[in-house]
């Protein structure tokens, strides 16, 4: 694997890395439209293959920002061609990392001390490198510990990559500009917090106290002594990630295990406590033998507003979408309709949203239900359908809330680790549909 003795931190620096790697996909399309002048099959194949190995090659050198976003679009399979989706998951857990005497420097800078005057022993090659910081283990008294390197210029440059990254998005990938500001804002605001180690630990250690008594999830102990702005310590856990885990071939009574756990946890974070972990990729789930689930990572977590859980969820209850009045009360605040909107605008944004409500709230009708590949095909179809949509394609408004994006990504990325699992899940609600039946009833 690739090492970097350095980090690109120049503002300068980093919006000509990315200029460069456009210069390179510039590059790939004439080679694109040369194949095609002579019908060469599979070329635009080869374009999506060649574009995603050489954007990725660029934000894995870059880090931060730059790379989060890729490891976003890896999740939402919908947005983006296979080969970009392969290529980005890396960034998951399998980014270049730093060289070891980079690490060294970065930990010294940010402790002040030497990794080995804090810790009986410290491996300087990661275990784990992803898109805001490395793991690396350790051990201190005895105890193994994973130690979380932030790497260096990765929170002051997430503004101004963001501003790079945005127009680069919109026209490689289609996606719409209105409503990609939105989303930016949103992702903007949850990076830095993901930069800011010290709310990692308090957000790590409180919901993990919340969850403990979730049945087959566990959490690390945190290290506060051991911990700061840039560095996190916490205890070493060990376990399969999930492509790791199936290639076992377990049982499908443990995979099954497996999913229901999962999905109990979020859906206890989610209508109990308010507030998810809303970055569900594999690198962050330990999965072990008998199905119980090991979960980092809290510096990513989703607050939701009362306001918006009283407007969003009533959707995915039957008897409250076949209410008229309700539902145009419910799309209006979400930002779905608006009030200038001519009639067969908001007729059709409706039927639309309420088809993919209906899809997407399929396992809540159910005692239980089997979550298939083809069910997630079935949400990405709709969705290419819903994106033909005029007023969906190119809006006149900036349409959804924004509080939206990342309860919508944290789901989809849980629904599509099912469906990985082929598994059988209880998902009848747990209660949690009565106070809002209630509340827009009575």
């Amino acid at each position: 694997m690739k090492i970097q003795d350095k980090i690109i931190t120049s503002k300068v620096q980093r919006a000509m890395k990315l200029a460069g790697t456009g210069v390179k996909v510039g590059g790939n399309y004439i080679k694109y439209y040369a194949k095609k002048a002579v019908n060469t099959p599979d070329a635009k194949d080869d374009l999506n293959e060649d574009n995603a190995n050489d954007i990725y090659d660029s934000l894995s050198t870059l880090k931060g920002s730059a790379l989060k976003v890729a490891q976003m679009l890896s999740l939402d399979k919908n947005i983006l061609p296979p080969a970009y989706t392969k290529k980005f998951t890396q960034s998951q857990y399998s980014a270049p990392p730093l060289s070891s005497p980079l690490v060294i420097k970065t930990f010294t800078k940010y402790v002040g001390k030497k990794p080995t005057d804090v810790f009986d022993s410290f491996n300087p090659k990661s275990s784990a490198a992803a898109s805001i910081g490395q793991v690396h283990k350790a051990t201190l008294a005895g105890k193994d510990l994973a130690v979380k390197v932030q790497y260096p210029g990765v929170a002051d440059s997430i503004v101004s990559d963001l501003r790079i990254v945005k127009p680069i998005a919109n026209r490689m990938f289609g996606l719409n500009e209105k409503e990609m500001a939105q989303y930016f804002d949103e992702v903007e605001e949850k990076l830095l917090e993901e930069t800011d180690y010290k709310l990692e630990l308090d957000r790590s250690m409180r919901l993990g106290e919340a969850c403990k008594d979730i049945e087959g999830i566990y959490f690390p102990t945190y290290y506060p002594n051991l911990s700061g702005d840039r560095i996190l310590t916490m205890d070493w856990l060990t376990g399969d990630h999930l492509n790791e885990f199936l290639e076992k071939n377990p049982s499908q009574e443990i995979k099954n295990t497996i999913a229901q756990n999962l999905w109990n946890f979020y859906d206890f974070q989610l209508h109990t406590l308010r507030a998810i972990h809303a970055d569900p990729h594999p690198g962050n789930f330990f999965i072990q033998e008998d199905g119980r689930i090991g979960i980092i990572d809290f510096g990513c977590v989703k607050e939701v507003p009362e306001e918006f859980y009283n407007h969003y969820f009533p959707l995915l209850i039957e008897d409250l979408r076949a209410k008229e009045d309700i539902v145009e009360k419910l799309l209006t605040y979400l930002n779905i309709v608006f009030e200038s909107d001519a009639q067969e605008v908001k007729e059709e944004l409706t039927a639309a949203f309420l088809s993919m409500t209906a899809l997407l709230s399929r396992p809540f009708r159910n005692e239980t239900f089997t979550f298939t590949k083809d069910y997630i095909d079935e949400i990405y179809n709709l969705g290419q359908e819903i994106y033909k949509i005029q007023e969906v394609k190119k809006p006149s408004h900036a349409r959804g809330a924004k509080d939206a994006l990342y309860i919508n990504r944290t789901y989809f990325a849980l629904y599509s680790m099912m469906a990985e699992l082929g598994a059988t899940v209880k998902t009848e609600p747990t209660g949690w549909d009565k106070p809002l039946i209630h509340l827009w009833t009575s």
